[in-house]
Protein backbone atom coordinates (compact mmCIF):
# COMPACT_ATOMS: atom_id res chain seq x y z
CA UNK A 1 0.00 0.00 0.00
CA UNK A 2 1.76 3.39 -0.91
CA UNK A 3 2.05 6.36 1.36
CA UNK A 4 0.31 9.26 0.79
CA UNK A 5 2.29 12.05 -0.61
CA UNK A 6 1.86 15.34 -2.03
CA UNK A 7 3.32 16.41 -5.71
CA UNK A 8 6.45 18.35 -5.60
CA UNK A 9 5.78 22.33 -5.85
CA UNK A 10 7.89 24.69 -7.98
CA UNK A 11 9.89 26.81 -6.52
CA UNK A 12 10.18 30.84 -7.61
CA UNK A 13 12.97 30.10 -9.87
CA UNK A 14 10.79 27.30 -11.58
CA UNK A 15 13.17 25.00 -10.10
CA UNK A 16 10.46 21.54 -8.03
CA UNK A 17 11.64 20.57 -4.52
CA UNK A 18 11.73 17.00 -4.04
CA UNK A 19 8.78 14.63 -4.44
CA UNK A 20 7.36 13.51 -1.10
CA UNK A 21 8.37 10.16 -0.58
CA UNK A 22 6.22 7.24 -1.32
CA UNK A 23 6.20 3.58 -1.36
CA UNK A 24 4.86 0.56 -3.62
CA UNK A 25 4.66 -2.94 -4.06
CA UNK A 26 6.24 -3.98 -7.44
CA UNK A 27 7.47 -7.52 -9.29
CA UNK A 28 10.26 -9.49 -7.75
CA UNK A 29 8.06 -9.36 -4.33
CA UNK A 30 10.11 -6.11 -3.93
CA UNK A 31 8.83 -2.46 -2.89
CA UNK A 32 9.32 0.66 -4.80
CA UNK A 33 10.40 3.76 -2.11
CA UNK A 34 11.21 6.53 -3.74
CA UNK A 35 14.08 7.69 -1.18
CA UNK A 36 15.41 4.60 -0.59
CA UNK A 37 16.57 4.11 -4.47
CA UNK A 38 19.90 4.60 -5.67
CA UNK A 39 21.35 7.93 -6.54
CA UNK A 40 20.98 7.73 -10.18
CA UNK A 41 17.90 9.36 -12.48
CA UNK A 42 14.63 7.22 -12.36
CA UNK A 43 11.99 6.99 -14.84
CA UNK A 44 8.32 6.45 -13.84
CA UNK A 45 6.34 5.52 -16.75
CA UNK A 46 2.82 5.62 -16.07
CA UNK A 47 0.28 3.43 -18.13
CA UNK A 48 -3.41 2.02 -18.54
CA UNK A 49 -3.04 -1.46 -18.65
CA UNK A 50 -1.29 -4.64 -18.73
CA UNK A 51 -1.73 -6.09 -22.07
CA UNK A 52 -3.27 -3.78 -24.45
CA UNK A 53 -1.79 -3.28 -27.69
CA UNK A 54 -0.37 0.44 -26.57
CA UNK A 55 1.01 -0.44 -23.00
CA UNK A 56 2.73 -3.38 -25.05
CA UNK A 57 4.30 -1.54 -27.34
CA UNK A 58 5.57 1.13 -25.03
CA UNK A 59 6.94 -1.62 -22.79
CA UNK A 60 8.73 -3.23 -25.32
CA UNK A 61 10.18 0.24 -26.63
CA UNK A 62 11.40 0.80 -23.07
CA UNK A 63 12.92 -3.00 -22.40
CA UNK A 64 14.70 -2.47 -26.52
CA UNK A 65 16.56 0.34 -25.19
CA UNK A 66 17.42 -0.36 -21.58
CA UNK A 67 20.80 -0.35 -22.18
CA UNK A 68 20.80 2.84 -23.15
CA UNK A 69 19.10 3.65 -20.15
CA UNK A 70 21.67 2.15 -18.18
CA UNK A 71 24.55 3.91 -19.71
CA UNK A 72 23.10 7.15 -18.93
CA UNK A 73 22.67 6.02 -14.58
CA UNK A 74 19.03 5.83 -15.36
CA UNK A 75 16.47 3.00 -13.75
CA UNK A 76 13.27 2.43 -15.48
CA UNK A 77 9.99 1.39 -13.68
CA UNK A 78 6.35 1.23 -15.20
CA UNK A 79 3.73 1.87 -13.15
CA UNK A 80 -0.10 0.84 -13.40
CA UNK A 81 -3.21 -0.06 -11.61
CA UNK A 82 -2.80 -3.80 -12.57
CA UNK A 83 -2.33 -6.08 -10.20
CA UNK A 84 1.13 -7.46 -8.84
CA UNK A 85 0.57 -10.80 -10.57
CA UNK A 86 -0.73 -9.28 -13.49
CA UNK A 87 2.63 -7.02 -13.82
CA UNK A 88 4.43 -10.50 -13.14
CA UNK A 89 3.11 -12.48 -16.13
CA UNK A 90 3.51 -9.21 -18.44
CA UNK A 91 7.07 -8.38 -17.16
CA UNK A 92 7.50 -12.45 -18.05
CA UNK A 93 5.87 -12.26 -21.07
CA UNK A 94 7.66 -9.60 -22.59
CA UNK A 95 10.98 -10.34 -21.09
CA UNK A 96 10.86 -7.07 -19.49
CA UNK A 97 14.41 -6.11 -17.57
CA UNK A 98 12.80 -3.67 -15.22
CA UNK A 99 10.26 -3.97 -12.92
CA UNK A 100 6.97 -2.83 -13.07
CA UNK A 101 5.37 -1.13 -10.00
CA UNK A 102 1.80 -1.89 -8.56
CA UNK A 103 -1.18 0.93 -7.60
CA UNK A 104 -4.38 -0.68 -7.38
CA UNK A 105 -5.26 1.94 -4.74
CA UNK A 106 -3.85 4.84 -7.39
CA UNK A 107 -2.32 6.68 -4.33
CA UNK A 108 1.27 7.16 -6.67
CA UNK A 109 -0.99 7.87 -9.45
CA UNK A 110 -2.89 10.76 -7.17
CA UNK A 111 0.65 11.98 -6.46
CA UNK A 112 1.41 12.64 -10.20
CA UNK A 113 -2.04 13.40 -11.34
CA UNK A 114 -2.88 11.00 -14.17
CA UNK A 115 -6.08 9.71 -13.56
CA UNK A 116 -8.22 11.36 -15.95
CA UNK A 117 -11.14 11.20 -17.67
CA UNK A 118 -11.30 9.82 -20.91
CA UNK A 119 -13.13 8.55 -23.97
CA UNK A 120 -13.55 4.74 -24.92
CA UNK A 121 -15.69 3.45 -27.19
CA UNK A 122 -18.27 6.58 -26.81
CA UNK A 123 -18.24 6.12 -22.67
CA UNK A 124 -17.01 8.36 -20.34
CA UNK A 125 -14.17 6.62 -18.05
CA UNK A 126 -11.53 7.15 -15.51
CA UNK A 127 -8.05 6.49 -16.45
CA UNK A 128 -4.38 6.89 -16.37
CA UNK A 129 -3.33 9.23 -18.58
CA UNK A 130 -0.49 7.62 -20.16
CA UNK A 131 2.57 9.82 -18.99
CA UNK A 132 6.16 10.04 -17.93
CA UNK A 133 8.27 11.48 -15.36
CA UNK A 134 12.08 12.02 -14.69
CA UNK A 135 13.45 11.83 -11.07
CA UNK A 136 17.03 12.93 -10.90
CA UNK A 137 19.63 11.66 -8.07
CA UNK A 138 18.30 14.25 -5.49
CA UNK A 139 14.86 13.31 -5.75
CA UNK A 140 13.49 15.96 -7.88
CA UNK A 141 11.72 16.19 -10.88
CA UNK A 142 13.10 17.20 -13.98
CA UNK A 143 10.99 16.20 -16.68
CA UNK A 144 7.66 15.07 -17.63
CA UNK A 145 5.41 14.22 -20.20
CA UNK A 146 1.76 13.84 -20.45
CA UNK A 147 -0.62 11.87 -22.98
CA UNK A 148 2.30 10.46 -24.52
CA UNK A 149 1.72 9.25 -27.67
CA UNK A 150 4.10 5.63 -27.75
CA UNK A 151 5.58 6.30 -31.38
CA UNK A 152 9.04 7.54 -30.64
CA UNK A 153 8.22 8.78 -26.96
CA UNK A 154 11.08 6.77 -25.34
CA UNK A 155 13.87 8.33 -27.99
CA UNK A 156 12.47 11.70 -26.43
CA UNK A 157 13.05 10.67 -22.86
CA UNK A 158 17.12 9.07 -23.85
CA UNK A 159 17.56 12.47 -25.56
CA UNK A 160 16.24 14.68 -22.36
CA UNK A 161 18.66 12.38 -20.51
CA UNK A 162 21.56 12.29 -22.65
CA UNK A 163 21.52 16.60 -22.69
CA UNK A 164 21.35 16.46 -18.44
CA UNK A 165 24.96 16.97 -17.11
Amino acid sequence: MAESPTAAPATADGATAPLANFNAPMTGDQTFQLNGRPARYTVLYFYPKDNTPGCTTEAMNFRDHYDEFRALNTDIYGISRDSLRSHENFKSKLGLPFDLISDPDEAVCTQFDVMKMKNMYGKKVRGVERSTFVIDADGKLVKEWRGVKVNDHVQEVLEFLKSQP
